[in-house]
């Protein structure tokens, strides 16, 4: 269906869902594990957001309210960071690529010149001579490459992405802007994967990626600090406007690097007012759902031809499902059609506000609380209520903006114009605040 982005009148609509509780959670009250200080430290996240916020170009993104939508939902509120406008970007992922290349690449000049590299010297062209035999490589669904391609081209070194038989070509065209050279191969993102990790071995090339697998930890955390950045700046917001933390999380998962970073970050700044959280993946890669089915890691049972093409992994990364086997509360999955819903019902403005551009594997903790909320089976499982304040991270933009435009039926260039920016926090104006904040 292609809704009338014109029309005022949004309406749910019902999809098939899984959902199991997760039985191995920590307690509401438990603190933030001691034994998960390795993966992912508050110093850490504090270290990312440092070197980030010192970057050309930095802003934090935008947290609209959503009060429209959740009164549609008969809920407290809605908050939906969107990370569109990363960087320029596209999407959140420019925070973990592109923070792990300036790591890992100034600890190698740094190893050479006896220094300690700043980010400043890489980007103004300083040790470029040793820069530029370093290469950086990943396998990629698109965002995560075009990250790590970006920051590949901002500090100097050269880069390979790898990327699977289904990636677009518009997603293709945008890694290869940065120039980087991008190989296509057959196969599944797995299957780029591990590719990129043999062919990065015989050429003496260093793989970034957002997956951890044995003897490949160290970059993992470092791109998943990275994503920290967005969880500070949304409870920033928050408490600029003076309004309670989220009841609830519903966060979309892929190898469930994202997600692990957000529950990770929010357990530590929240402790026991840390919200509940729903991990939400496409029924049709489901690695995560199944690993909590049998509470050790396991594979996708479906065969990663999803829509949501940043969420087609097939296997959990075991740095990440450390994280959610304690920090989550529940694991959904949702078809497809779920998540173009949830990218209609934002482009529409539902109930007066503002309209968004969410892409399709941006939209996943959407779709989840769209499912979730009107069903009343699964709004009692998950204890949602008229006064319950909901937190979603939309990770990404319109990064193919062909395929958003079929999906939608307006582009995101459209969408975007014919947006009046109410709604939006700024500085000066924060937005307008949800049901549950007055």
């Amino acid at each position: 269906m292609i809704l009338d982005t014109a029309m005022p009148d949004w309406k749910p609509q019902r999809f098939a869902t899984r959902l199991i509780p997760n039985a191995l959670a920590a307690l509401p009250d438990d603190p933030y594990p001691v034994a998960l200080e390795p993966i992912l430290s508050g110093d850490s996240f504090a270290a990312a957001r440092a070197e980030i916020a010192g970057w050309p170009g930095y802003a934090p993104t935008p947290l609209h309210d959503l009060p429209g939508l959740a009164r549609a939902l008969d809920l407290g509120a809605v908050w939906y960071k969107d990370e569109g406008d990363r960087f320029g970007l596209g999407s959140f992922k420019a925070l973990g690529g592109a923070y792990a290349v300036y790591r890992w690449l100034a600890e190698q000049i740094g190893s050479r010149t006896g220094r300690t590299v700043s980010s400043a010297e890489l980007l103004a062209g300083k040790h470029r001579d040793i820069a530029g035999t370093f290469t950086v490589a990943s396998a990629t669904d698109g965002n995560h490459g075009r990250s790590v391609a970006w920051g590949a081209s901002l500090f100097g070194c050269r880069c390979v992405i790898y990327i699977h038989a289904t990636v677009s070509e518009g997603r293709k065209a945008a890694i290869e802007q940065y120039g980087a050279e991008v190989r296509r191969i057959d196969g599944d993102y797995d299957d780029s994967v591990r590719l990129c990790a043999e062919e990065s071995a015989k050429n003496g090339w260093q793989v970034i990626s957002d997956t951890s697998y044995d003897g490949y930890q160290d970059i993992p955390k470092l791109v998943m600090h990275g994503y920290g950045v967005m969880v500070d700046e949304a409870l920033d917001a928050l408490e600029r406007r003076g309004v309670g933390p989220a009841t609830h999380l519903f966060i979309q998962a892929g190898v469930g690097g994202l997600a692990a970073a957000v529950i990770a970050r929010l357990w530590q700044r929240l402790e026991d007012a840390r919200p509940y959280v729903v991990v939400v993946e496409p029924d049709l890669a489901d690695c995560v759902y199944q690993t909590a089915l049998v509470g050790r890691l396991a594979k996708s049972s479906g065969n990663l031809d999803t829509l949501m093409a940043g969420l087609a992994a097939g296997e959990v990364s075991p740095l990440a499902w450390a994280v959610l086997k304690p920090g989550s509360n529940a694991y959904m999955t949702l078809p497809d059609a779920a998540a173009v819903h949830a990218m209609q019902a934002l482009a529409s403005g539902v109930g007066g506000d503002r309209k968004i551009v969410g892409g399709e594997a941006g939209v996943g903790g959407l779709a989840g609380l769209l499912a979730s909320a009107t069903d009343p089976t699964l709004r009692e499982a998950l204890g949602l209520r008229g006064d319950s304040r909901i937190l979603i991270f939309g990770s990404e933009g319109d990064t193919d903006p062909a395929l958003y435009e079929k999906l939608v039926g307006r582009s995101g260039a459209a969408i975007r114009a014919d947006d009046d920016g109410s709604g939006e926090e700024t500085p000066d104006k924060p937005g307008a605040i949800g049901t549950a904040d007055r």
